[in-house]
């Protein structure tokens, strides 16, 4: 789950106020998306506490638009994008730009192969993922910084 948020280290500090045996988390800068991005888990679930570094950045203008921070989108593991996909659009989803690389569809990311969809009735963007298979992780190794 991804949260916009104004200050990624102070949205970390709270969880961390509030869930006191939250380890480790890492902040890092993503240059070429211009996010900066808090990441823990909290079972099997990874958070993503994600600040633009750049005002009108995706998630400065989300906020700024909603007026609030907030849930922004959530991430779904498939074990097949395209069917996914297809199974979205033919229920009347539309594709949307990821906005890190300005890319509609599939396409490879660090982890995997991911989409952005709107789909969620309340609002909430939709990333599908399919983690790499050992081979493709190979083909893909030079993907990073999104």
């Amino acid at each position: 789950m991804a949260f916009a948020v104004n200050d990624a280290h102070e949205a970390l500090s709270k969880y961390q106020g509030m869930l006191p045996g939250l380890t480790g988390a890492n902040v890092t800068d993503f240059e070429g998306s211009r996010t900066r991005v808090a990441q823990f888990w909290i079972g099997d679930v990874e958070y993503q506490l994600c600040q633009s570094l750049d005002q009108g950045g995706r998630f400065d203008a989300w906020i700024k638009t909603r007026h609030a921070e907030g849930l922004h989108h959530i991430c779904y593991a498939v074990a097949s994008i395209d069917a996914a996909l297809e199974t979205s659009l033919s229920n009347g989803a539309s594709l949307r730009k990821c906005q890190a690389c300005k890319i509609s569809g599939s396409h490879p990311h660090p982890e995997g192969f991911v989409a952005f969809v709107d789909a969620d009735p309340g609002g909430v963007e939709v990333e599908y993922m399919q983690l790499y298979t050992a081979r493709e992780r190979m083909e893909h190794a030079n993907v990073s910084d999104v």
